[in-house]
Order: structure tokens, then C-alpha cells, then sequence
């Protein structure tokens, strides 16, 4: 049976990490394992986390990467799922994931999109219909590949391993997300499906300061990376491999 362990970085977080842990803890499918990674917490992170049954792990270099290649690397099971402490996945989840990867066994990576919660109406309609639909339909076309939503994706073990290596693990600038997905090589297949819905808080999005923060972060990432993040090398890159149409086929958004 496909295994799958739960990774969610934590900082300062702990009611919001409780709610999303009951989520969890009402799966169809329970996750084998949960993993939290406290980034450094000065609340009860870590007390809410082993109360309900997650196993704890502490990252004290401050970042989201940091704290999520943590739990990856600490992950013993055929598949890594990863949510945010604010994340609140609908109970049939993990039942989903696991079965998208038991039947499409060319998929490497499945993500989907964010269903956006919040005390601010306008900051949730931005989120749900401007910045999600920007990332995957903006951002997707430049990197040749559906781009990875953090706050929920899921992807097998082994493509961790390959690049465990290369993500910037210490820089808390980088936009997580995007340097994971900067670094996969070119024959990892990535499907988006629309449908794999997470509710995510809109609090990011609440302040122009916060907004600026994740924009500042997609910068740095994609300048970290060039010239190998440009569009022209990416797609080059991707058309070195044997079959393209078959594997652009396999990671079509559902």
C-alpha cells in the first residue's frame, strides 16, 4: 500500500496548526505519518503539534524552505504531502492524492489550488481569483510546468531525494515553492488538478506589505536562478527529452 507522511513548517502558529491537525486527523485516508517542523516558535507550536499526535521536529535557521526540506528529509514513506499551519484540507485529501498517484504512475508531483478564508472578503476574492489564477496560469507558461502551491502539493519520495541537494535550504528570501520546482530536472512530470482544492487563509494577502513580501520572494528566487530559470532555457531543456508530447499529455491540468 502507497504510504504518505503529512510535512508542515510551523512558526508562531499554534492555533491555527490546530485547527488544520484536526483536519487531518478526520482524513478518509489517514496520513502515515505527520511531521511538523517548528521554525523556532515561542507559543505552544510544538505543544499543540505532539498533543495531537504529529511527530515534532525543530529547524531553528529561520525560513520556509528551511523548515519544510526539515520534514522532507525526515519523511519515510512513499509519498511527501505538504500543507501550511493555516492550511485546512477537506477530508477526502489525502484518499485523493494517494489515488491520482497509484493511477498515473508517470505522475511525479500533484498540486492544486487554494480555496481562500479570512476576516477580509475583498482579500479572499483577490486570492482565490487573482493570485492563484495568475500563479498557475502566468508563472506555468514561463516554467515550462504547472508551478508547485506550497500550501498544497504532494510528491514521491524519490523526487525529493533528487534535488534534497540543490534547493536553497538557507536563504529565507526564496519563494519555497518556486525554488523546489526551479530545481526539478526536466523529466519530472508535474500535474496540476484544478479539482484538489485546500482552504488557505488569505492573511498574506491582507496588507500591501504582506503581498509585496511574496512578490519580493518570487523575485529573488527566479534571480537566483537565472539564467537557467529563463523561459527560453527552461523550454529548451524540456524538449531535450524523448516523448514530450506523451509527458505534456500525463501533466495536463484536470
Amino acid at each position: 500500500m502507497t504510504t504518505v507522511t503529512v510535512v508542515i513548517p510551523a512558526l508562531n502558529d499554534a492555533e491555527m496548526l490546530r485547527h488544520a491537525l484536526a483536519a487531518l486527523a478526520a482524513q478518509t485516508r489517514p496520513a502515515d505519518e505527520v511531521i511538523v517542523v517548528d521554525n523556532g516558535s515561542t507559543d505552544a507550536t510544538a505543544d499543540v503539534a505532539r498533543a495531537a499526535g504529529a511527530r515534532v521536529l525543530t529547524q531553528p535557521v529561520r525560513g520556509i524552505m528551511s523548515a519544510s526540506a526539515t520534514g522532507y528529509d525526515a519523511a519515510r514513506t512513499d509519498l511527501i504531502a505538504r500543507i501550511d499551519a493555516d492550511s485546512r484540507p477537506p477530508a477526502d485529501w489525502l484518499e485523493r492524492i494517494v489515488a491520482e498517484f497509484d493511477a498515473s504512475p508517470a505522475i511525479d508531483v500533484l498540486t492544486g489550488p487554494g480555496a481562500f478564508y479570512g476576516e477580509h472578503p475583498i482579500a479572499n476574492w483577490l486570492g482565490e481569483h487573482l493570485y492563484i489564477p495568475a500563479y498557475f496560469h502566468i508563472v506555468g507558461p514561463w516554467l515550462g510546468t504547472p508551478p508547485i502551491f506550497g500550501s498544497n502539493f504532494a510528491m514521491r519520495a524519490e523526487v525529493w531525494r533528487r534535488v534534497s541537494d540543490l534547493v536553497h535550504r538557507d536563504d529565507p528570501r526564496v519563494h519555497d515553492d518556486l525554488d523546489l520546482v526551479l530545481h526539478l530536472p526536466p523529466d519530472v512530470v508535474v500535474r496540476y488538478d484544478e479539482t484538489l482544492r485546500v482552504g488557505v487563509s488569505a492573511r498574506p494577502l491582507e496588507t500591501w506589505r504582506g503581498f509585496g513580501r511574496r512578490l519580493a520572494w518570487a523575485y529573488h528566487t527566479f534571480a537566483e536562478h537565472w539564467p537557467e530559470a529563463s523561459p527560453w532555457a527552461r523550454h529548451s531543456a524540456k524538449r531535450a527529452f524523448a516523448d514530450p508530447a506523451e509527458r505534456e499529455r500525463i501533466a495536463q491540468p484536470r
